[in-house]
């Protein structure tokens, strides 16, 4: 083989090798950062994974928020309107948190199924919710209106 073709054979594959390795390091940190969202009604019906960093969200059940007394410590059930699950916060929950409203918790799920909560977002205005909730919850009404129609009510 030729000097000359040799050297550029021994580049492109060096340049192949780098891309191989730099792609292969982006997707790995990617896939360890990612954080998937789920339903209530998926968190239960144990679709999410448990010990992997999820985002869970839906509306906080009304009379559902119990705050220790002499901690940080609140816990809550989130619902899509099919199914509820709890999750639990340690810290200062958003100026707009409230019963009744729209929120999205990132955390972990542990074996109970109980999302333990490291950050907890609220809704910004009386309108807004988080696109995953709108769909999830609307998914819910269209299933209870199949049903509805199925039965002949």
């Amino acid at each position: 083989m030729h000097p000359q073709r040799r050297k550029r054979l021994i580049l492109i594959v060096l340049v192949v090798l780098g891309v191989g390795v730099a792609v292969g390091l982006a997707l790995s940190a990617l896939q360890q950062n990612i954080n998937l969202f789920y339903t209530p009604s998926q968190i239960a019906g144990g679709e999410a994974p448990t010990d992997a960093r999820i985002r869970a969200g839906g509306m906080v059940v009304e009379g559902s928020v119990k705050r220790s007394k002499d901690s940080l410590d609140t816990q809550f059930a989130v619902t899509d309107g099919a199914r509820q699950v709890l999750i639990s916060y340690s810290g200062i929950l958003p100026d707009l948190f409230r019963e009744g409203q729209g929120i999205v918790a990132l955390g972990r799920l542990n074996e109970d199924r109980l999302l333990v909560a490291d950050e907890v977002l609220a809704k910004h205005d009386e309108e807004y919710m988080p696109p995953e909730v709108a769909m999830a919850m609307e998914k819910v009404n269209q299933m209870k209106r199949d049903a509805e129609t199925a039965s002949g009510y």
